[in-house]
């Protein structure tokens, strides 16, 4: 269901939307009422998550369509967009492929941008193949337009970024690819942290790196 085809029609999308919150709350990528998932319709709306409610416990009718500028097309009574709705929506100007965005809280990704780290983009091969560099945004205040201020310069080269204190956005052709991305840099943060516990963190080495970048510019990439 998430790897829904560009063909997928809205009541399809909504059931997608739907899962991909089950699974990032069940998987506590999401916790409480945080976090936020859409997909772009083949008309070029956005289906979106509703402000203040759980991603894991939605109904179909509690999504809401916006149009490209955020305006409500549709709505059930008493449901407001997600306040994140202009970040997912600078991707979707930005990136014409893109038909699927998530905003997550991941524990241990998250714990870096806290710890002032930089993503450890060469401790998995995986990670160097298939996603590359993950950067950290600037610091913006949530729910306001200065989230997608500082995602701007980054949207167009990359496909996960994280938020400063303030989670993970990742987007992809379908919510299936940006899940992989986010449940990817979860992954490689959490195994970063258990590696930093033990005292050494080995990195891929540089020639092996090289290699790795190529490859995905080859299979990988577009």
């Amino acid at each position: 269901m998430l790897n829904f085809p560009s063909s997928a029609g809205e009541t399809d999308l909504r059931m997608a939307v739907m899962e991909c919150g089950r699974i990032c709350y069940e998987r506590r990528l999401m916790t409480s009422n945080d976090g936020n998932v859409s997909v772009r319709m083949d008309d070029g709306l956005i289906l979106i998550t509703p402000s203040g409610l759980s991603k894991g416990r939605l109904t179909s009718e509690d999504l809401l369509v916006v149009d490209i500028e955020g305006n409500v097309i549709s709505a059930k009574d008493g449901r407001r967009p997600s306040s994140e709705t202009p970040m997912h929506l600078e991707v979707y100007k930005q990136r014409e492929d893109v038909r699927a965005v998530v905003h997550a809280h991941p524990i241990f990704a998250t714990t870096l941008t806290v710890s002032g780290l930089d993503f450890p983009v060469d401790v998995l091969p995986e990670v160097l193949l298939t996603l590359g560099d993950v950067p950290v945004t600037a610091y913006a205040t949530p729910s306001s337009h200065e989230d997608a201020e500082v995602i701007r310069p980054f949207v167009k080269e990359h496909n996960a970024l994280l938020l400063c204190q303030h989670g993970s956005l990742t987007y992809g052709k379908n919510l299936d690819e940006a899940l992989i991305h986010l449940e990817r840099i979860e992954h490689v943060s959490e195994i970063f942290w258990r590696a930093k516990m033990l005292g050494t963190v080995r990195r891929v080495p540089s020639e092996a790196q090289t290699q790795l970048v190529n490859l995905r510019e080859k299979y990988f990439k577009g």
